[in-house]
């Protein structure tokens, strides 16, 4: 009787900790997937991008203005001129959105082989208990995979807990724009 009491012990210990780390860990990679949409946005126009913007507008105006035949040689020279900048600007713009690609696919990556896990090692076990008052007409939905009701509470499963989790995790990130915590590590 001890040992199963002790088990009991074990598995609403676990369940404790368990669902507020996994609801941190969906939120990290929430705010990391913001984090990087936000860098594909914004990343795209800074500075140096911005001034060979203006260095090629200028250069090409310059070409323009040159009409004589005696200058033909100078406003062919500004035209090259301007057309490698040009190539500098996408090479530029290239390789911002490989980076963006590349981080993307890692965090996908990440999330993927971390829900895994949290899957397997959370398939029968409750993540969390709940007052079965509170979660009513659901209570059904939110302990599938578990035991169901226990002591008037109801068991939480993983999947239920991780889209549950996901849900909030969205909210929260929409709450505070992405914007101010960028700005604060840039």
């Amino acid at each position: 009787m001890g040992m199963v009491n002790e088990e009991i012990e074990h598995y609403h210990h676990q369940s404790s900790l368990a669902a507020p780390l996994i609801f941190l860990i969906v939120l990290s990679f929430q705010f990391a997937s913001h984090w990087i949409d936000h860098f594909k946005k914004s990343g795209s126009d800074n500075e140096k991008e911005t001034q060979l913007r203006g260095e090629i507008k200028q250069l090409l105006k310059e070409a323009s203005s040159l009409t004589q035949p005696s200058t033909f040689a100078q406003a062919a020279k500004l035209r090259r001129l301007a057309a490698a900048k040009e190539r500098e600007l996408a090479k530029g713009q290239n390789s911002h959105h490989k980076d963006t690609a590349l981080y993307s696919k890692v965090l996908l990556i990440s999330k993927v082989l971390t829900y895994l896990v949290l899957l397997i090692w959370f398939w029968s076990v409750p993540v969390a208990t709940i007052s079965q008052q509170l979660v009513q007409p659901f209570g059904r939905l939110l302990s599938w995979r578990t035991r169901g009701v226990q002591d008037n509470n109801i068991m939480v499963g993983i999947i239920p807990w991780l889209i549950v989790s996901s849900r909030v995790s969205r909210f929260v990130c929409k709450l505070k724009p992405i914007e101010n915590i960028a700005n604060r590590f840039s």
